[in-house]
């Protein structure tokens, strides 16, 4: 059915970066999760009143709760397409992480309402009428939420939205959750056990750890998370691609919501080279990272020595003696200033976050390595970055 929407109403479907596009997508989608989970209310809610029981009624009210999150998706994806402007020059795509962490939200909040019910009804329990009407709704209603999750997830991945994946992980949640309440009614009917507050519990469970995970894949591209590692390697290869360009370090990805992201690096240029035919070159390469990804880029050019063999042997061999320290770190702009009585070398040196050596600890062992194995003849700077990619 999404798919026959999708062919009606969307034109460009193909074209995801297109933030109207995303828009279309998401509006079409919050709208279909509208409809059917009032539908699923209205049948749950029925089917609460005549059995009497907890674990249906507040499985409808879930449902409830998601046609407000679908509302507050669809708005979401609605300010989300919205034109930059004078405040907000970077766009209003972020809006798109928000209404996700809305939607994780009022999934926390009615987990922590229908456990605080199923305890009340264990404390203070109630037949639970069984009908062949109920026990039906239930397996519809799981049939229409496993179809809400599949095409949730497939749109959500397309378009990578936080905000569709935090509803698919939602629609998934929930039909685990209707799961437990059908087995909780049927195992009552053939057993006399009231187990319907157990199941109650049991389903705000499944519900709050749905919520939990959709706040987190909401959250971190809010906070700030490292680029994914297929992204930073196609930055690499469209400007590693240009012969002049030597190397690639301090790169920085800037996330103002999908499809709206900020690039800047630095590159290595042969200090031999050209001035402006450099600068040429890296013009080049930031107008292709611009059209092939959709980005805005910024390039920054870092001369390197490039034919001078002592100062290429000299790299290598420091190089070779930081690995030792760890593989894990990197070393770029590598400078060599000649001084009457010690030759300056200064560099960086890339580390992860979670690095075990601090930064003071790290520049005193690779001072030392580089005084025992090359002499007392150099004065070692060295600036210790954090790596912002994986």
């Amino acid at each position: 059915m999404v798919s026959l929407l999708i062919n009606l109403f969307i034109k460009d479907k193909n074209d995801i970066e297109n933030p109207k596009v995303r828009q279309a997508y998401g509006m079409l989608c919050g709208t279909v999760g509208i409809m059917l989970n009032l539908l699923l209310f209205a049948g749950k809610f029925l089917a609460g009143t005549i059995s009497h029981s907890i674990s249906i009624t507040a499985d409808a009210f879930n449902n409830l709760s998601d046609a407000g999150a679908s509302v507050v998706t669809l708005a979401g994806f609605k300010m989300a397409g919205a034109k930059p402007d004078v405040d907000h020059p970077y766009g209003h795509g972020r809006i798109e992480y928000i209404s996700g962490l809305i939607v994780s939200g009022a999934i926390i909040v009615m987990a922590f309402e229908l456990i605080k019910s199923s305890i009340d009804k264990i404390i203070t329990p109630a037949p639970v009428e069984f009908s062949i009407l109920s026990v039906a709704i239930l397996l519809v209603s799981i049939l229409v939420k496993m179809y809400m999750a599949f095409y949730n997830y497939r749109i959500g991945k397309k378009l990578d939205s936080a905000a569709m994946r935090a509803t698919a992980t939602d629609s998934l949640s929930d039909t685990c959750a209707t799961t437990a309440v059908l087995i909780g009614i049927v195992t009552g009917e053939l057993t006399g056990l009231r187990i319907d507050g157990y199941c109650g519990i049991l389903v705000g469970a499944f519900i709050f750890y749905a919520g939990i995970s959709a706040a987190k894949d909401t959250l971190n591209p809010l906070l700030g998370q490292p680029p994914e590692e297929e992204f930073v390697a196609q930055i690499e290869e469209i400007v590693l691609a240009h012969e002049e360009i030597c190397g690639v370090h301090d790169l920085l990805v800037h996330d103002y919501g999908p499809g709206r992201c900020m690039i800047s690096l630095h590159v290595e240029v042969p200090a031999a080279g050209k001035l402006l035919e450099l600068h040429e070159v890296v013009d080049e390469a930031e107008v292709e990272l611009q059209e092939q990804l959709n980005c805005l880029a910024v390039i920054h050019m870092d001369p390197v020595v490039t034919e001078d063999t002592y100062i290429l042997e000299l790299r290598g061999k420091i190089k070779e003696l930081i690995e030792e320290i760890d593989p894990i770190i990197t070393m770029h702009d590598f400078r060599v200033v000649p001084k009457h009585i010690h030759t300056k070398l200064l560099f960086d040196v890339v580390v992860p976050y979670e690095f075990a050596i601090d930064d003071e600890g790290l520049q005193k062992m690779i001072t030392e390595r580089i005084n025992e194995e090359l002499g007392d003849d150099y004065f070692v700077v060295i600036q210790v970055d954090k790596a912002f990619v994986k």
